[in-house]
């Protein structure tokens, strides 16, 4: 069976009043159902869920609610669709969108289910009637106590009492008595426990007014804590839940009984979240060092920091504030072996507090090989520690005596612990940076060649961060004495792979030039190239052929913007037909001749130059041109400069950015 309604199918579900959904099921590689994608809502559903149906069809159960994946939900329906056997569901919402019993009736359909939403609060309420039996069925299952109460009035129609009309098995005994006891009674007349104390005032605004109301209260006869929500579900209705929170009213009665300690906590967990804030902020080693000295230090509440680091058998010093210089010409180079504890604490990865200079005289028995403490009364050594590597040793010192207790240490084994992880990404990022950077001279022409005729410039502007390098490419290539092409392109993506791949389209497009193809032919072979040894890259490409002495320019673009022609102080781009990017089987290009005047300039650019996700293509178009165009010389230098400061494309930019410009001769070779 289709996973799709038939239209009959979609006409009888719109036509329930309660919640109706249509879910197919998404599938890993092997077979196993990983999620959920909701395929149709019907109009009730959509009413139930409080969102326009265009929002949710279409998307995943983990996109919509990711409570899903942890609350039984998803397990439930795959189970319904593996087991093709239906199922139901009883849950409870508290909710600002949504609140109240819900029964969820689950049903296989196809590769997937039809689930309907059915509101218990909405239904009858009578115990002969099935959705009475529903609700009764789902306050038993409840985990709290529940009970139905219906007012009681006099004369006049004023609520002078309530009678439970049900009490739940969790209810009764959360009150003490047992159902049978409870149901049919008045509550004034019997009180059912700590849960009935003074409720009827409270019960019948509830009923009046329609607002919900909640409490918590202790019974006046035992040291009982109940919390307390009332509900209006019908006319003369109350629906009541109550639980025992005697152990959590204990518990914070105990926290109150330690309010210093908890706002000495609360200090410790400020100090953590500062330190976390700096260190999170800082990219270089010496940003890392800077968080350490500013924040770390004072947040420690020591005097003297230094940072030791494990290089080469022995502990190098890094960084240090507060020490004496004579002691940091001491610490500069550690060898594992010396028994300053912070050699051992480097080996072990266990810290080690000292509360006085006696201990830190103990520690280095020899005083000829002793390292000086210099002006502080007590040290804590603390390794810095990162995926389970010790990378070096965390000293903090103290100017008077100190003893450590438990939460200072784990205060300051925190520190350290987020000080290794921040160091230890930015001598990543460092490292990271430096190769990003190398493979990316290494990939772009060093130097373009001269050509005769004409004048070029071009700049290269990187956006990514760290080991992520661009895939913008540029080139110009001399074919003879009369020909030389104008190439750009943009290999998707941002990573090593991506550079790699722009390395070998620019190669192939340069030997496929240098056989003296056609554009149009160095494109198509380009594009099988990439097809044999890159199946999975795509890339975009503007190949400019100038014949400067025909003055002529063919172009072929393989799925590019075009390139824009300044001729007369008139700028436009060039009317040429695109071809589909590099990597599209089975793609044709062909080749489009266009003439060049006299004086003129050409500019090649990638797409980051004029547009991202939040900026339009035409309106990046139309700001590239009015810059070309007021731009006060055809000088390709300045032409390429006048084009980056006249505010073109989105700020700040999302992507790398290429621009080859061309200015032909005034004057005819």
């Amino acid at each position: 069976m289709s996973a799709q309604p038939s239209a009959d199918l979609v006409m009888l579900l719109e036509g329930d009043p309660h919640g109706c959904a249509l879910a197919t099921a998404v599938r890993a590689e092997n077979g196993d159902i990983v999620d959920f994608t909701l395929a149709y809502l019907n109009d009730a559903g959509s009413r139930f869920l409080g969102r326009l149906r265009d929002e949710l069809t279409g998307r995943t159960y983990r996109e919509l609610w990711p409570e899903t994946v942890t609350d039984g939900t998803l397990p439930l329906y795959r189970q319904v669709v593996q087991d093709r056997e239906p199922a139901v569901r009883t849950v409870y919402y508290d909710r600002d969108t949504v609140t109240g019993h819900f029964e969820i009736r689950v049903i296989p359909f196809g590769d997937g289910f039809v689930a309907r939403f059915v509101d218990l609060s909405k239904l009858t309420m009578g115990s002969e009637s099935e959705g009475g039996a529903r609700l009764y069925d789902a306050l038993d299952a409840a985990f709290d106590g529940f009970a139905l109460l219906r007012a009681v009035r006099d004369d006049d129609g004023a609520i002078v009492n309530f009678t439970r009309e049900y009490v739940n098995q969790v209810g009764a005994k959360l009150a003490g008595r047992s159902v049978e006891d409870l149901i049919g009674q008045r509550i004034v007349e019997q009180p059912s426990g700590a849960a009935d104390v003074d409720l009827l005032p409270h019960l019948r605004t509830v009923a009046e007014t329609g607002d919900s109301w909640h409490h918590q209260m202790s019974s006046p006869n035992t040291s009982q804590v109940w919390e307390l929500k009332a509900v209006r579900v019908d006319t003369g209705f109350v629906a009541l839940s109550y639980r025992d929170v005697t152990e959590q009213a204990d518990h914070q009665r105990q926290l109150e009984h330690s309010a210093q300690r908890a706002h000495a906590a609360a200090q410790r967990t400020t100090a953590l979240q500062t330190v976390t804030a700096a260190l999170v902020a800082a990219n270089t080693p010496d940003e890392v060092y800077l968080a350490m000295g500013a924040v770390v230090r004072p947040s420690a509440g020591g005097h003297g920091l230094a940072v030791l680091l494990t290089e080469q058998g022995r502990l190098a010093l890094r960084y240090s504030a507060g020490y004496e210089d004579h002691v940091v010409e001491q610490l500069r180079q550690v060898p594992m072996s010396h028994p300053y504890p912070a050699a051992g604490v480097a080996l072990t990865g266990q810290a080690r507090y000292l509360s006085s200079p006696q201990e830190f005289v103990a520690a280095q028995p020899d005083p000829g090989s002793a390292i000086s403490g210099g002006g502080r009364k007590a040290w804590a050594f603390l390794p810095l520690t990162t995926a389970g590597q010790v990378i070096g040793t965390l000293v903090v010192g103290y100017r008077r005596p100190r003893h450590f207790d438990d939460d200072e240490r784990a205060n300051l084994t925190a520190f350290s612990r987020l000080a290794a992880q921040a160091l230890q990404r930015a001598l990543l990022y460092q490292a990271q940076r430096s190769i990003a950077a190398d493979l990316q001279r290494a990939l772009l022409p060093a130097a373009l060649p001269s050509v005769s005729g004409a004048r070029h410039a071009v700049r290269y502007l990187p956006w990514t961060h760290g080991a992520d390098v661009g895939g913008d490419w540029y080139d110009v290539i001399h074919i003879d004495a009369d020909r030389a092409a104008l190439v750009i392109g943009d290999v998707a993506g941002h990573s090593a792979q991506a550079a790699a791949t722009m390395g070998q389209i620019r190669s192939a497009v340069r030997a496929y030039a240098a056989d003296d193809c056609s554009p149009s032919e160095v494109m198509r072979r380009a594009n099988e190239h990439l097809l044999r040894y890159e199946p999975q890259a795509m890339a975009t490409c503007c190949y400019l052929e100038v014949n400067l002495r025909e003055h002529t320019a063919t172009a072929v673009l393989a799925g590019h913007p075009p390139p824009i022609l300044r001729a007369d102080r008139h700028a436009a781009p060039l009317h040429a037909k695109p071809g589909p990017p590099l990597g599209t089987r089975k793609a044709t290009y062909r080749d489009q001749v266009f003439p060049l005047p006299t004086g003129c300039s050409l500019v090649l650019y990638t797409d980051g130059l004029i547009e991202d996700r939040r900026y339009t293509l035409h309106r990046g178009l139309t700001e590239l041109c009015r810059a070309i165009r007021s731009a006060p010389t055809t000088d390709p230098e300045q032409l390429v400069e006048h084009i980056l400061t006249a505010n073109v494309g989105p700020n700040p930019r999302s992507d790398d950015v290429a621009i080859l410009a061309l200015t032909l001769h005034t004057m005819n070779r």
